[in-house]
This record gives structure tokens, sequence and C-alpha cells, in this order.
């Protein structure tokens, strides 16, 4: 089991980040989806009276999406991977700031906390894949026209910057595959780190964006990209078929 903590300090606050957010995770799920992969988005509804940490954070946004991954895991994985196991049920309940997307909660067993890696993540200095990098997502270039916040210059950027937040994301991962599971786990802890530094640039280099809109904005823009995902799913299941 690898247990890791990702720390990723923002130039934003938290009501921001609520927005910025939302907004990241519907224009990256379009992006990442095409070609017969992508994202399936099952559920998007509110929830209540579902207590997640103790007895707080009981209503928020339900999510229950589908993450079609084969091409996006090395050959090994594919070779050995049954047939449909990789594809990855995620169900999140955003009661923000609290979200749960896994069993397990920040509240660790002690024997967890023992286990857990603290990753602190800089959007501005760490270094992106070659693949993933654009200029126009590049913290040490953009300046933000509504808000004159940026660019991140320096290796503690953050102690120059007002708001300044930072957000914290447990990853918990047990692969159970006698002969794979180091590997799997440490790709998969891999995949995180990747994901959570590549989104979270995003999500200060688009605050042109999405600074000033309110959930009902977001709310309203979740609905449209939930249909044009449907729409993107319908087609590659009828390609499927044809082919």
């Amino acid at each position: 089991m690898l247990v890791k903590e990702y720390r990723v300090i923002l130039p934003l606050t938290v009501e921001e980040y609520q927005v910025a957010q939302l907004y990241s995770v519907a224009e990256a799920s379009k992006n990442e989806t095409g070609g017969g992969e992508g994202v399936e988005v099952l559920k998007n509804e509110p929830f209540d009276n579902y207590p997640l940490l103790g007895n707080r954070y009981s209503s928020g946004q339900y999510t229950y999406k589908i993450y079609h991954l084969k091409s996006k895991v090395p050959g090994y994985i594919r070779i050995l991977a049954p047939e449909g196991s990789l594809e990855v049920h995620e169900e999140a309940w955003n009661a923000y700031p609290y979200c749960r997307t896994i069993i397990s909660a920040h509240e660790l067993t002690g024997e967890k906390l023992k286990l857990r890696e603290v990753v602190p993540i800089d959007i501005s200095n760490d270094p992106v894949k070659t693949a993933d990098y654009k200029p126009d997502e590049d913290p040490t270039k953009f300046k933000s026209e509504r808000t004159g916040r940026g660019p991140l210059i320096g290796p503690e950027w953050w102690k120059k910057c007002d708001p300044v937040m930072t957000c914290y994301k447990l990853v918990t991962c047990e692969f159970k595959w006698f002969g794979l599971q180091t590997r799997v786990e440490r790709f998969i802890q891999d995949v995180e780190r990747r994901l959570f530094t590549n989104f979270h640039r995003q999500v200060f280099c688009w605050m042109d964006r999405w600074h000033g809109m309110t959930m009902e904005d977001i709310r309203r823009l979740e609905d449209k990209t939930k249909q044009e995902l449907d729409k993107v799913c319908v087609n590659i299941g009828q390609h499927r078929i044809l082919r």
C-alpha cells in the first residue's frame, strides 16, 4: 500500500478555488475525451444528509464517473489486464472545501499515518513532461488581466503572493496482484502527481476564464459538459459497433 499526501500551494482564496476547481475539471474532462478513451459522466447531482467526516460536510454535489484508460497505461498492464478492467469508476462527494473520492479520509489510522508520505507540488518550478507542456499554461509566464496575479517567479514565489492557500490531496493506493503490486502502485502514484501538477497549472493559468463565475454558472457549465461528453460516448460506441 502506498499512501501519499500531495500539498499544492496556490495564489487563490479558498472560496475562489471552489469555482476554479470545478471549472477546470469540466474543461479537462472535455480535453481528455476522444478516440475511444476519456471520461464518462454518469451522475452529477446534489446530495444531502451524507456526512463525510464525522458529522461534518453532509451536503454538496455527487458525481459518478467512469475513466476509460486503456490507452493511458503501460503496455505490460494492458497485456495482463482482463477485458474491462482498465475502466476506473470514481464516486466523489464534493462538500466544499472537503471532497471525498476514496473510502479513506484525512483522519488516518495510526498505521496509515506512518505509511503516509508528504509530497509538495510546486506548480511553477516542478518539471513537467514535454508532452504536457503548453506555453499558455506556464505559471512562470501567465499574468492575470482580471486580478493582476502572476507570473509565479522564483523558488518560493508563494511568499510574495496574497492571497495564498494550500490544497491537500490524499491518495491511498492498494493494488493486490502478486508480482505487479509494487510496480502498479508506484505507477498510479506517479500518474496522480503528474495529474495534480498539470491540473493546478491549468487552474491558475485559466484564472481569467473562471474568475467572476458563480456556482450557478458552474452548474450550467457542468450540465453542458455532461451533454457534450454523452454525445462523444454515443459516437464512440457507434464507431466501435461499425468497426
